[in-house]
Protein backbone atom coordinates (compact mmCIF):
# COMPACT_ATOMS: atom_id res chain seq x y z
CA UNK A 1 0.00 0.00 0.00
CA UNK A 2 1.13 3.70 -0.98
CA UNK A 3 1.93 5.75 2.15
CA UNK A 4 1.61 8.89 -0.05
CA UNK A 5 -1.02 10.03 -2.28
CA UNK A 6 0.36 12.27 -5.52
CA UNK A 7 -2.25 14.43 -6.71
CA UNK A 8 -0.02 16.09 -9.15
CA UNK A 9 -0.74 13.04 -11.83
CA UNK A 10 -3.51 11.04 -12.75
CA UNK A 11 -7.24 11.72 -13.67
CA UNK A 12 -8.05 14.88 -11.48
CA UNK A 13 -11.79 13.28 -10.44
CA UNK A 14 -10.30 9.84 -9.83
CA UNK A 15 -7.27 11.19 -7.36
CA UNK A 16 -10.00 13.52 -5.85
CA UNK A 17 -12.57 10.68 -5.18
CA UNK A 18 -9.73 8.42 -3.81
CA UNK A 19 -8.44 10.76 -1.30
CA UNK A 20 -12.11 11.69 -0.43
CA UNK A 21 -13.46 8.58 0.38
CA UNK A 22 -11.34 7.97 3.86
CA UNK A 23 -12.67 11.28 4.78
CA UNK A 24 -16.26 10.66 4.22
CA UNK A 25 -15.83 7.70 5.70
CA UNK A 26 -14.31 8.72 8.94
CA UNK A 27 -16.99 11.93 9.14
CA UNK A 28 -19.38 9.01 9.06
CA UNK A 29 -18.18 6.76 11.89
CA UNK A 30 -16.97 10.01 13.79
CA UNK A 31 -20.98 10.52 13.79
CA UNK A 32 -21.99 7.26 14.91
CA UNK A 33 -19.54 7.42 17.29
CA UNK A 34 -20.98 10.33 18.71
CA UNK A 35 -24.65 8.56 18.97
CA UNK A 36 -23.22 5.73 20.54
CA UNK A 37 -21.13 8.16 23.04
CA UNK A 38 -24.72 10.18 23.98
CA UNK A 39 -26.13 6.80 24.13
CA UNK A 40 -24.03 5.53 26.63
CA UNK A 41 -23.55 8.63 28.79
CA UNK A 42 -27.48 8.74 28.83
CA UNK A 43 -28.16 5.34 29.41
CA UNK A 44 -25.65 5.26 32.49
CA UNK A 45 -25.77 8.01 34.02
CA UNK A 46 -29.16 9.91 33.23
CA UNK A 47 -30.57 12.99 31.47
CA UNK A 48 -28.80 15.38 33.78
CA UNK A 49 -25.09 14.22 32.74
CA UNK A 50 -26.41 13.89 29.23
CA UNK A 51 -27.36 17.68 29.04
CA UNK A 52 -24.19 18.26 31.07
CA UNK A 53 -21.92 16.71 27.93
CA UNK A 54 -24.56 18.57 25.70
CA UNK A 55 -23.85 21.45 27.45
CA UNK A 56 -20.06 21.86 26.35
CA UNK A 57 -20.64 21.26 23.07
CA UNK A 58 -19.99 24.82 21.17
CA UNK A 59 -17.65 25.40 24.13
CA UNK A 60 -15.26 22.66 23.11
CA UNK A 61 -16.40 22.40 19.56
CA UNK A 62 -14.44 26.07 19.26
CA UNK A 63 -11.71 24.65 20.57
CA UNK A 64 -11.31 21.62 19.16
CA UNK A 65 -12.05 23.96 15.80
CA UNK A 66 -8.76 26.11 16.14
CA UNK A 67 -7.39 22.48 16.53
CA UNK A 68 -8.48 21.19 13.18
CA UNK A 69 -7.96 24.69 11.66
CA UNK A 70 -4.34 25.56 12.49
CA UNK A 71 -3.23 21.96 11.71
CA UNK A 72 -5.14 21.45 8.39
CA UNK A 73 -3.42 24.81 7.43
CA UNK A 74 0.03 23.68 8.63
CA UNK A 75 -0.95 20.65 6.07
CA UNK A 76 -1.57 22.65 2.67
CA UNK A 77 2.25 23.83 3.68
CA UNK A 78 3.40 20.66 3.63
CA UNK A 79 1.60 19.82 0.76
CA UNK A 80 3.33 22.65 -1.44
CA UNK A 81 6.25 21.14 -0.71
CA UNK A 82 5.45 17.58 -1.47
CA UNK A 83 3.98 18.86 -4.58
CA UNK A 84 7.18 20.50 -5.65
CA UNK A 85 9.62 17.74 -4.46
CA UNK A 86 11.28 20.17 -2.04
CA UNK A 87 12.33 17.66 0.54
CA UNK A 88 14.35 19.66 2.60
CA UNK A 89 12.01 22.28 2.99
CA UNK A 90 8.88 20.02 3.79
CA UNK A 91 10.97 18.45 6.65
CA UNK A 92 11.75 21.53 7.67
CA UNK A 93 8.08 22.23 7.89
CA UNK A 94 7.03 19.25 9.34
CA UNK A 95 9.87 19.91 12.12
CA UNK A 96 8.37 23.52 12.67
CA UNK A 97 4.82 21.81 12.74
CA UNK A 98 5.79 20.03 15.84
CA UNK A 99 6.94 22.99 17.64
CA UNK A 100 3.97 25.33 16.76
CA UNK A 101 1.19 22.72 17.72
CA UNK A 102 2.78 22.11 20.84
CA UNK A 103 3.03 25.84 21.70
CA UNK A 104 -0.20 26.57 20.48
CA UNK A 105 -1.45 23.67 22.79
CA UNK A 106 0.44 25.03 25.27
CA UNK A 107 -1.18 28.25 25.24
CA UNK A 108 -5.08 26.73 24.70
CA UNK A 109 -4.81 24.78 27.95
CA UNK A 110 -3.48 27.65 30.19
CA UNK A 111 -6.40 29.39 28.51
CA UNK A 112 -9.16 26.93 29.27
CA UNK A 113 -7.60 26.30 33.12
CA UNK A 114 -8.17 30.22 33.36
CA UNK A 115 -11.14 30.55 31.43
CA UNK A 116 -13.64 27.30 31.04
CA UNK A 117 -15.74 27.90 33.89
CA UNK A 118 -16.35 31.59 33.32
CA UNK A 119 -17.33 30.51 29.93
CA UNK A 120 -19.67 28.13 30.71
CA UNK A 121 -21.53 30.67 33.22
CA UNK A 122 -21.54 32.82 30.06
CA UNK A 123 -22.83 30.51 27.92
CA UNK A 124 -26.19 30.17 30.40
CA UNK A 125 -24.86 26.11 31.59
CA UNK A 126 -27.63 25.38 33.73
CA UNK A 127 -26.98 25.52 37.43
CA UNK A 128 -27.83 21.95 38.01
CA UNK A 129 -25.24 20.69 35.36
CA UNK A 130 -22.99 23.13 35.51
CA UNK A 131 -20.19 21.54 37.69
CA UNK A 132 -20.53 18.70 35.96
CA UNK A 133 -20.08 20.64 32.68
CA UNK A 134 -17.24 22.03 33.96
CA UNK A 135 -16.06 18.19 35.35
CA UNK A 136 -16.30 16.63 31.90
CA UNK A 137 -14.93 19.45 29.82
CA UNK A 138 -11.60 20.33 31.94
CA UNK A 139 -10.40 17.07 31.90
CA UNK A 140 -10.47 17.18 27.75
CA UNK A 141 -8.88 20.53 27.39
CA UNK A 142 -6.15 20.00 30.59
CA UNK A 143 -4.95 17.36 27.98
CA UNK A 144 -5.91 19.59 24.59
CA UNK A 145 -2.09 18.62 23.66
CA UNK A 146 -3.31 15.16 22.89
CA UNK A 147 -6.17 16.66 20.34
CA UNK A 148 -3.14 18.98 18.90
CA UNK A 149 -0.81 16.09 17.93
CA UNK A 150 -3.72 13.92 16.47
CA UNK A 151 -5.32 16.42 14.11
CA UNK A 152 -1.31 17.24 13.61
CA UNK A 153 -0.17 13.82 13.09
CA UNK A 154 -3.45 13.23 10.48
CA UNK A 155 -2.90 16.43 8.75
CA UNK A 156 0.39 15.78 7.83
CA UNK A 157 -0.09 12.34 6.84
CA UNK A 158 -2.91 14.25 4.61
CA UNK A 159 -0.25 16.64 3.59
CA UNK A 160 1.51 13.82 1.41
CA UNK A 161 -1.89 12.92 0.05
CA UNK A 162 -2.63 9.96 2.53
CA UNK A 163 -6.43 10.07 3.62
CA UNK A 164 -6.23 6.38 4.13
CA UNK A 165 -4.55 5.60 7.64
CA UNK A 166 -6.02 8.71 9.53
CA UNK A 167 -9.17 6.91 8.84
CA UNK A 168 -8.09 4.06 10.46
CA UNK A 169 -6.15 5.44 13.32
CA UNK A 170 -9.84 7.29 14.19
CA UNK A 171 -11.83 4.25 14.04
CA UNK A 172 -9.51 2.69 16.45
CA UNK A 173 -9.84 4.82 18.71
CA UNK A 174 -13.54 5.35 18.54
CA UNK A 175 -13.43 1.83 19.39
CA UNK A 176 -11.48 2.27 22.14
CA UNK A 177 -13.41 5.36 23.04
CA UNK A 178 -16.78 3.29 23.35
CA UNK A 179 -15.11 0.70 25.34
CA UNK A 180 -13.87 2.73 27.83
CA UNK A 181 -16.56 4.51 27.97
CA UNK A 182 -18.38 1.42 29.14
CA UNK A 183 -15.87 0.56 31.73
CA UNK A 184 -14.80 3.95 33.03
CA UNK A 185 -18.34 5.09 33.25
CA UNK A 186 -20.00 1.94 34.83
CA UNK A 187 -17.87 -0.45 36.09
CA UNK A 188 -15.20 2.20 37.57
CA UNK A 189 -17.79 4.40 38.68
CA UNK A 190 -16.15 7.53 37.62
CA UNK A 191 -18.90 8.65 36.31
CA UNK A 192 -18.94 11.72 33.56
CA UNK A 193 -15.04 12.29 34.67
CA UNK A 194 -14.77 8.64 33.42
CA UNK A 195 -16.44 9.40 29.62
CA UNK A 196 -13.67 12.51 29.10
CA UNK A 197 -11.06 10.17 30.22
CA UNK A 198 -12.32 7.87 28.21
CA UNK A 199 -11.96 10.54 25.10
CA UNK A 200 -7.95 11.45 26.62
CA UNK A 201 -6.93 8.01 26.25
CA UNK A 202 -8.68 7.02 23.40
CA UNK A 203 -7.21 9.78 21.44
CA UNK A 204 -3.27 8.72 23.35
CA UNK A 205 -3.85 5.25 21.09
CA UNK A 206 -4.58 7.15 18.05
CA UNK A 207 -1.03 9.54 18.60
CA UNK A 208 1.48 6.49 18.92
CA UNK A 209 -0.18 4.88 16.26
CA UNK A 210 -0.01 7.63 13.68
CA UNK A 211 3.86 8.07 15.17
CA UNK A 212 4.65 4.34 15.14
CA UNK A 213 3.45 4.47 11.53
CA UNK A 214 5.08 7.40 9.90
CA UNK A 215 8.24 6.17 11.68
CA UNK A 216 8.12 2.49 10.13
CA UNK A 217 6.45 3.72 6.77
CA UNK A 218 6.74 7.32 5.82
CA UNK A 219 10.59 8.07 5.92
CA UNK A 220 10.13 11.47 3.83
CA UNK A 221 7.86 12.62 6.51
CA UNK A 222 11.20 11.74 9.03
CA UNK A 223 12.71 14.72 10.92
CA UNK A 224 16.33 15.71 12.20
CA UNK A 225 17.62 17.98 14.63
CA UNK A 226 18.52 20.58 12.09
CA UNK A 227 14.65 20.63 10.93
CA UNK A 228 13.91 22.17 14.16
CA UNK A 229 15.79 24.89 14.26
CA UNK A 230 13.76 27.72 14.07
CA UNK A 231 13.62 29.73 10.37
CA UNK A 232 11.52 32.92 9.75
CA UNK A 233 10.40 32.26 6.42
CA UNK A 234 8.99 28.36 6.45
CA UNK A 235 7.62 29.04 10.70
CA UNK A 236 5.95 32.34 9.08
CA UNK A 237 3.91 30.43 6.35
CA UNK A 238 3.17 27.73 9.05
CA UNK A 239 1.44 29.69 11.21
CA UNK A 240 -0.31 32.64 8.74
CA UNK A 241 -1.73 29.67 6.95
CA UNK A 242 -3.07 27.86 10.26
CA UNK A 243 -4.18 30.86 11.36
CA UNK A 244 -6.16 31.54 8.54
CA UNK A 245 -7.51 28.05 8.44
CA UNK A 246 -8.46 28.45 12.47
CA UNK A 247 -9.64 31.88 12.04
CA UNK A 248 -11.98 30.42 9.05
CA UNK A 249 -12.90 27.54 11.45
CA UNK A 250 -13.90 28.91 14.25
CA UNK A 251 -15.43 32.28 13.19
CA UNK A 252 -18.05 29.95 11.48
CA UNK A 253 -18.08 28.17 15.47
CA UNK A 254 -18.59 31.43 16.95
CA UNK A 255 -21.68 32.60 14.37
CA UNK A 256 -23.22 28.91 14.91
CA UNK A 257 -22.98 29.69 18.77
CA UNK A 258 -24.96 33.20 17.80
CA UNK A 259 -27.84 31.89 16.18
CA UNK A 260 -28.25 28.99 17.89
CA UNK A 261 -28.99 31.41 21.24
CA UNK A 262 -31.46 33.22 18.51
CA UNK A 263 -33.23 29.86 17.59
CA UNK A 264 -33.27 28.94 22.10
CA UNK A 265 -35.64 32.20 22.07
CA UNK A 266 -38.15 30.66 20.00
CA UNK A 267 -39.04 27.55 22.53
CA UNK A 268 -38.73 23.99 22.79
CA UNK A 269 -40.50 22.95 19.67
CA UNK A 270 -38.92 25.24 17.56
CA UNK A 271 -35.42 24.15 19.02
CA UNK A 272 -36.30 20.28 18.65
CA UNK A 273 -37.23 20.81 15.24
CA UNK A 274 -34.22 22.58 14.23
CA UNK A 275 -31.52 19.98 15.86
CA UNK A 276 -33.77 17.65 13.79
CA UNK A 277 -33.57 19.22 10.34
CA UNK A 278 -29.87 20.32 10.64
CA UNK A 279 -28.80 16.41 11.60
CA UNK A 280 -30.89 15.15 8.30
CA UNK A 281 -29.13 18.36 6.14
CA UNK A 282 -25.49 17.52 7.75
CA UNK A 283 -26.07 13.96 6.61
CA UNK A 284 -26.79 15.17 3.45
CA UNK A 285 -23.86 17.13 3.13
CA UNK A 286 -21.32 14.92 4.87
CA UNK A 287 -18.82 15.10 1.55
CA UNK A 288 -18.62 18.68 1.57
CA UNK A 289 -16.25 19.03 4.33
CA UNK A 290 -14.01 16.36 3.00
CA UNK A 291 -14.14 17.69 -0.30
CA UNK A 292 -12.80 21.07 0.43
CA UNK A 293 -10.09 19.16 2.22
CA UNK A 294 -9.09 17.89 -1.07
CA UNK A 295 -9.66 21.14 -2.98
CA UNK A 296 -6.85 22.36 0.00
CA UNK A 297 -4.55 19.36 -0.26
CA UNK A 298 -5.03 19.19 -4.33
CA UNK A 299 -4.58 23.04 -4.67
CA UNK A 300 -1.70 23.09 -2.60
CA UNK A 301 0.01 20.18 -4.30
CA UNK A 302 -0.31 21.08 -7.84
CA UNK A 303 0.77 24.87 -6.66
CA UNK A 304 4.01 23.25 -5.50
CA UNK A 305 4.51 21.52 -8.55
CA UNK A 306 3.77 24.25 -11.34
CA UNK A 307 0.63 22.46 -12.66
CA UNK A 308 -1.68 25.64 -12.25
CA UNK A 309 -4.28 24.80 -15.01
CA UNK A 310 -4.29 21.66 -13.59
CA UNK A 311 -5.98 23.54 -10.12
CA UNK A 312 -9.20 24.19 -12.04
CA UNK A 313 -9.63 20.83 -13.45
CA UNK A 314 -9.57 19.42 -9.90
CA UNK A 315 -11.66 22.05 -8.61
CA UNK A 316 -14.43 21.49 -11.54
CA UNK A 317 -14.23 17.60 -10.40
CA UNK A 318 -14.76 18.30 -7.08
CA UNK A 319 -17.80 20.42 -8.16
CA UNK A 320 -19.07 17.40 -9.98
CA UNK A 321 -19.07 15.68 -7.18
CA UNK A 322 -20.48 17.64 -5.05
CA UNK A 323 -23.37 18.82 -7.46
CA UNK A 324 -24.23 15.23 -7.62
CA UNK A 325 -24.13 15.07 -3.93
CA UNK A 326 -26.63 18.18 -3.46
CA UNK A 327 -28.86 17.28 -6.08
CA UNK A 328 -29.89 13.55 -4.69
CA UNK A 329 -29.87 15.09 -1.40
CA UNK A 330 -32.89 17.21 -2.65
CA UNK A 331 -34.68 14.38 -4.66
CA UNK A 332 -34.69 12.63 -0.77
CA UNK A 333 -35.87 15.88 0.54
CA UNK A 334 -38.81 16.48 -1.57
CA UNK A 335 -40.03 12.72 -1.86
CA UNK A 336 -39.45 11.93 2.29
CA UNK A 337 -38.41 14.74 4.34
CA UNK A 338 -41.74 14.05 6.77
CA UNK A 339 -40.62 10.16 7.21
CA UNK A 340 -36.80 11.20 7.97
CA UNK A 341 -38.12 13.59 10.66
CA UNK A 342 -40.27 11.36 12.29
CA UNK A 343 -36.76 8.76 12.42
CA UNK A 344 -34.41 11.37 13.80
CA UNK A 345 -37.00 12.45 16.36
CA UNK A 346 -39.08 9.40 17.04
CA UNK A 347 -41.91 12.53 17.13
CA UNK A 348 -45.62 12.88 15.86
CA UNK A 349 -45.72 16.32 17.35
CA UNK A 350 -47.26 18.27 14.05
CA UNK A 351 -45.84 21.76 14.04
CA UNK A 352 -42.20 19.85 15.21
CA UNK A 353 -42.48 18.11 11.80
CA UNK A 354 -43.69 21.13 9.97
CA UNK A 355 -41.32 23.43 11.11
CA UNK A 356 -37.99 20.99 10.37
CA UNK A 357 -39.67 20.07 6.79
CA UNK A 358 -39.96 24.03 6.34
CA UNK A 359 -35.93 24.39 6.93
CA UNK A 360 -34.99 21.51 4.72
CA UNK A 361 -37.31 22.74 1.66
CA UNK A 362 -35.80 26.38 2.41
CA UNK A 363 -32.18 25.29 2.89
CA UNK A 364 -31.43 22.27 0.29
CA UNK A 365 -31.82 24.10 -3.13
CA UNK A 366 -28.82 26.15 -1.78
CA UNK A 367 -26.65 23.37 -1.12
CA UNK A 368 -25.26 24.25 -4.51
CA UNK A 369 -23.99 27.47 -3.31
CA UNK A 370 -22.45 26.02 0.22
CA UNK A 371 -20.44 23.94 -2.47
CA UNK A 372 -19.24 26.55 -4.11
CA UNK A 373 -18.50 28.29 -1.36
CA UNK A 374 -16.49 25.42 0.71
CA UNK A 375 -14.32 24.48 -2.03
CA UNK A 376 -13.32 27.60 -3.27
CA UNK A 377 -12.40 28.90 0.12
CA UNK A 378 -10.18 26.09 0.72
CA UNK A 379 -8.72 25.51 -2.68
CA UNK A 380 -7.78 29.41 -2.26
CA UNK A 381 -5.89 28.52 1.06
CA UNK A 382 -4.35 25.94 -0.94
CA UNK A 383 -3.03 28.91 -3.34
CA UNK A 384 -1.81 30.31 -0.69
CA UNK A 385 -4.70 33.09 -0.60
CA UNK A 386 -5.17 33.57 2.99
CA UNK A 387 -7.32 36.88 3.02
CA UNK A 388 -10.35 36.43 0.72
CA UNK A 389 -11.35 33.07 2.82
CA UNK A 390 -11.46 35.13 5.95
CA UNK A 391 -13.08 37.48 4.93
CA UNK A 392 -15.99 34.64 2.99
CA UNK A 393 -16.12 33.13 6.86
CA UNK A 394 -16.49 36.86 8.03
CA UNK A 395 -19.49 37.42 6.44
CA UNK A 396 -20.86 34.28 7.84
CA UNK A 397 -20.07 35.70 10.88
CA UNK A 398 -21.38 38.95 10.76
CA UNK A 399 -24.45 37.41 9.07
CA UNK A 400 -25.86 35.02 11.70
CA UNK A 401 -25.49 37.88 14.67
CA UNK A 402 -27.50 40.06 11.95
CA UNK A 403 -30.06 37.52 11.62
CA UNK A 404 -29.93 36.47 15.73
CA UNK A 405 -30.35 39.62 16.69
CA UNK A 406 -32.41 42.11 13.77
CA UNK A 407 -34.29 39.33 11.46
CA UNK A 408 -35.20 36.24 14.54
CA UNK A 409 -37.35 38.94 16.64
CA UNK A 410 -38.80 40.49 13.50
CA UNK A 411 -40.04 37.37 11.52
CA UNK A 412 -39.28 34.64 13.53
CA UNK A 413 -37.79 31.03 12.17
CA UNK A 414 -38.47 32.20 8.92
CA UNK A 415 -35.13 34.25 9.58
CA UNK A 416 -33.15 31.58 10.57
CA UNK A 417 -34.39 29.57 7.59
CA UNK A 418 -33.01 32.19 5.14
CA UNK A 419 -29.83 33.36 7.06
CA UNK A 420 -27.57 30.50 5.97
CA UNK A 421 -28.81 30.46 1.86
CA UNK A 422 -28.33 34.39 2.18
CA UNK A 423 -24.76 34.00 3.49
CA UNK A 424 -24.02 30.71 1.44
CA UNK A 425 -24.68 33.35 -1.40
CA UNK A 426 -22.60 36.04 -0.72
CA UNK A 427 -19.51 34.12 0.40
CA UNK A 428 -19.53 32.23 -2.42
CA UNK A 429 -19.74 35.26 -4.64
CA UNK A 430 -16.66 36.89 -2.48
CA UNK A 431 -14.33 33.24 -3.16
CA UNK A 432 -15.50 32.81 -6.75
CA UNK A 433 -14.38 36.20 -7.57
CA UNK A 434 -10.97 35.74 -6.48
CA UNK A 435 -10.38 32.32 -7.27
CA UNK A 436 -10.88 33.31 -10.68
CA UNK A 437 -8.72 36.38 -10.41
CA UNK A 438 -5.77 34.55 -9.19
CA UNK A 439 -6.40 31.75 -12.41
CA UNK A 440 -6.80 34.53 -14.43
CA UNK A 441 -3.32 35.65 -13.24
CA UNK A 442 -1.55 32.22 -13.39
CA UNK A 443 -2.65 32.21 -17.35
CA UNK A 444 -1.52 35.63 -18.04
CA UNK A 445 2.02 35.26 -15.88
CA UNK A 446 2.20 31.86 -18.05
CA UNK A 447 1.40 33.14 -21.76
Amino acid sequence: MKTSNDLTVGKPIRVILLFTLPIIAGNLFQQMYNVVDTVIVGHILGEEALAAVGATSALYGLFTSIAVGMTNGFSIVIARYFGGRDQKRMSRAVGHTIILSLVIAMVMTIIAALFVKPLLIFLRTPEEVLEQSYNYIIIVLAFFVITMLFNMFSGILRGIGNSFMPLIFLIISTVCNVILDVILVKFAGMGIRGASTATVIAQLVSVILCIVYIRMKCPELHVEKADFKWEHGVAGDLFTTGLSMAMMFSVVSIGSIALQSAINSLGAITIAAHTAARKIGEMLMIAFSPLSVAASTFSGQNLGAGKKERIWQGIKAAFLIAFMIAAMGNVLILVAAEPLVRAVTGSENQELIRLAVYYLHINLPFYFALAILVILRSALQGLNRKAVPLTASAIELIGKFVVAGILVPRIGYLGVCISEPIIWILGGIVVAVDFYGTMKKFRKNEA
